[in-house]
C-alpha cells in the first residue's frame, strides 16, 4: 500500500540545493498540495527521516511506498548513484505500467538546464531556477511570494497524478544503478 503522495528527490550534498528543498520547496509544496486534497498528503523527505533510522533503508521502502517522484534537477543531481537509483526505480514503474514518460515523474529545475542529459527533459519539467535563493530571508521577499504562487500551480498537477496513481504493487523494482553521466558544461559563447 501508498504510504507517501509524493517523493523528493535531490542532490543531498548540495550547500544550494539541500537548503532550498528544506527552507521553501518542501513546505510549501506539502502545504500546497494539502489545501488541494481533503486527505492528509503524505511527502517523503529524507530529512523527515526519524532519528536512528538508516537512510538508504528508509529511502528505499519510502520510494517503494510512494505515487509520485519530484526530482529537483541540478548538473549534479545527474552524477548521484542515489538520485539515479531514485530517477531509474520510477522510470522502471513507469514503464512497467506503460505509461512510459507520463505519469510518476514530475521534475523541477533548480539550476543549469542545459547540461541535462537528454533523457530527462524527455517530459514537462517546470523551471523554477528563477527562485532558487536557499537561504531562509528570502521568504521576506515579494519574490518568494511569485514563488509560491508557482509552486502552487505545479502541486495542482501533482494532485491530478496522485489521484490517477497505478494501484500499488509490492514488487516494483528498486534500483541502484551507477552513475553512467557526468554533465558536461557548455562554454559561453560571446556574441557581439
Amino acid at each position: 500500500m501508498y504510504e507517501y503522495d509524493v517523493y523528493i528527490s535531490y542532490d543531498r550534498d548540495s550547500e544550494t540545493v539541500s537548503p532550498w528543498v528544506r527552507h521553501h520547496f518542501y513546505p510549501r509544496l506539502k502545504e500546497l498540495i494539502d489545501d488541494n486534497i481533503v486527505e492528509k498528503v503524505r511527502v517523503f523527505f529524507d530529512q523527515e527521516v526519524g532519528a536512528g533510522a538508516k537512510f538508504p533503508a528508509a529511502g528505499y521502502d519510502a520510494l517503494l511506498h510512494t505515487k509520485i517522484l519530484v526530482p529537483v534537477y541540478s548538473p549534479k543531481y545527474f552524477a548521484s548513484e542515489w538520485c539515479l537509483a531514485e530517477w531509474d526505480s520510477m522510470a522502471q514503474r513507469e514503464d512497467d505500467m506503460g505509461m512510459h514518460t507520463s505519469g510518476l515523474i514530475f521534475p523541477v529545475v533548480y539550476s543549469d538546464s542545459d547540461s541535462f542529459p537528454p533523457w530527462a527533459v524527455q517530459r514537462p519539467v517546470s523551471d523554477l531556477s528563477e527562485w532558487n535563493e536557499p537561504r531562509i530571508h528570502y521568504q521576506d521577499t515579494h519574490d518568494y511570494f511569485v514563488f509560491r504562487k508557482r509552486v502552487n500551480k505545479f502541486a495542482a498537477g501533482l494532485v491530478r497524478s496522485m489521484r490517477e496513481a497505478p494501484q500499488w504493487q509490492p514488487d516494483w523494482p528498486i534500483s541502484q544503478p551507477e552513475p553512467g553521466f557526468v554533465p558536461r558544461m557548455r562554454k559561453p559563447r560571446w556574441q557581439p
